[in-house]
């Protein structure tokens, strides 16, 4: 039973990596096609947003296959800052002490 929920939560991980660039493509494909409204800018549109496809699926298996996706999605929404919080409060209580 754990192993199922942790792949639930390794497969979300996937589509969210997965879905950052595709939807970076999406948008970037939408602005190339409203800009050259022709079957060349369709064209054009349609590849760069595969290209955002195609890259999130490489960095998600990438990421699914070395360290896990769960593993990389929380070092990159991390906060540096509050990582070090503890010692810093108990730096200033012994700074107030003195």
């Amino acid at each position: 039973m754990h192993k199922i929920f942790e792949l639930i939560t390794e497969i979300i991980g996937w589509i969210q990596i997965a879905l950052s660039p595709t939807l970076f493509g999406l948008i970037i494909g939408y602005i190339i096609y409203y800009n050259f409204d022709s079957i060349y800018g369709l064209i054009v549109g349609i590849l760069v947003a595969l290209i955002g496809l195609i890259f999130g699926i490489v960095l998600a298996t990438k990421k699914f296959k070395t360290s896990g996706t769960i593993h990389f999605l929380s070092r990159v929404s991390a906060s540096p800052e509050l990582d070090n919080l503890e010692k810093s409060e108990k730096e200033n209580e012994n700074k107030n002490c003195r």
